[in-house]
Parts: C-alpha cells; sequence; structure tokens
C-alpha cells in the first residue's frame, strides 16, 4: 500500500528530537535506529569518522492518524548542509517501480534532482529531488514492504 510520510533532517540531533516526539506522541519506534556506521563504504566518499558513525541515518515515529515521522542527521561531510527550511521533505512510497520513476519524474522537470533513482543498499529504488517550486521530495519503492 502506498504511504506518504514526512522526513525531517537534524543537524547532528536526530535521536534527541526523535526522543522528544516519542514523549509527546507516545508509541514505539518503527524498527532499530539504522546509523551511518552501519552503511557500507561508499566510493568517492571520505572515510566516515567515529563520531559520525554513531549519528542516525534512519528512524521512524508513528505520530497521529497512521502518520509517521522519518528522520536522519545530516553529515556536512556527506555533502549535507542542515538549514531550517532545507530540513523538511516529503517522503512517497509508492506501489510500484515503475510508478516511483513516473512520479519522480514528474516532480524532478523543472526542479533539481539531488539523487538520481537507484537501487540501494538497503533493498529500495531510491531517489531525491526539489520541485520548481522548492519541495524536496524522496521517493522510495521497496519491493520487500
Amino acid at each position: 500500500m502506498a504511504t506518504v510520510n514526512t522526513y525531517l533532517n537534524f543537524p547532528g540531533n536526530t535521536e534527541e528530537a526523535f526522543n522528544f516526539y516519542k514523549s509527546v506522541f507516545g508509541g514505539d519506534f518503527i524498527g532499530e535506529i539504522s546509523r551511518f556506521g552501519d552503511m557500507p563504504p561508499q566510493e568517492g566518499m571520505p572515510p566516515m569518522s567515529e563520531e559520525h558513525k554513531k549519528l542516525v541515518m534512519h528512524m521512524a515515529l508513528p505520530i497521529l492518524g497512521g502518520h509517521v515521522i522519518m528522520g536522519s542527521d545530516g553529515l556536512e561531510t556527506m555533502g549535507q548542509k542542515v538549514n531550517p527550511g532545507n530540513n523538511v521533505h516529503i517522503s512517497l512510497a509508492p506501489d510500484s517501480r515503475e510508478e516511483t520513476t513516473r512520479l519522480f519524474n514528474a516532480l524532478s522537470e523543472g526542479g533539481v534532482v539531488t539523487m538520481q533513482l537507484a537501487d540501494m543498499f538497503w533493498g529500495a529504488y531510491y531517489g531525491s529531488c526539489v520541485d520548481k517550486f522548492g519541495i524536496q521530495w524522496m521517493l522510495n519503492f521497496d519491493p520487500a514492504q
């Protein structure tokens, strides 16, 4: 089933923020917290410091009405500079690879592709873009879900 969620980026305090949101909304995190140290080395990227390996690569928390907030820490060493205004994305999880491609192509037309659609190490077909109106989108088709 297709879903839409809100994706939040933080400058190194994602876990603290999500523990706060958990105290407000209750419930439990969905799955384990993924950390940057869990990621396989990426070609062309500098080695990651031990401090950065402990930061959050992905976590998720259900809030109200089935809506899920997701989040990660932005690493400047990976080209991510978190500022108010660039720290919120609409995250789409379409039902098919084809629908993911269609939506990505339509949303990125006249905008900026920030990560080209590709098969990712976590098993999904993923890409991100900023549309021509400045809205940030993440598209993630995971055939296992």
